[in-house]
């Protein structure tokens, strides 16, 4: 538990370092993603993205906790 910090900061450590390459796997811009245009308004709201990068860690955490 007293590592959660430290965890979290190395995943966002790595995710700025790899966020040109993370760019090119279109999250955010996967089927079930809303995503409204209109000329002064740009809202995203990435459902299936969130979803699948709360199941990647929630897979994460279960094979670091054993």
């Amino acid at each position: 538990m007293r590592n959660i910090p430290i965890i979290t900061g190395v995943i966002f450590l790595a995710v700025g370092l790899l966020w040109p390459w993370l760019i090119k796997l279109h999250l955010g811009r996967l089927p079930g993603d809303i995503v409204i245009n209109r000329p002064n308004l740009k809202i995203s709201i990435p459902v299936t993205t969130m979803i699948l990068i709360s199941l990647l860690i929630s897979i994460l955490l279960r094979i670091f906790r054993k």
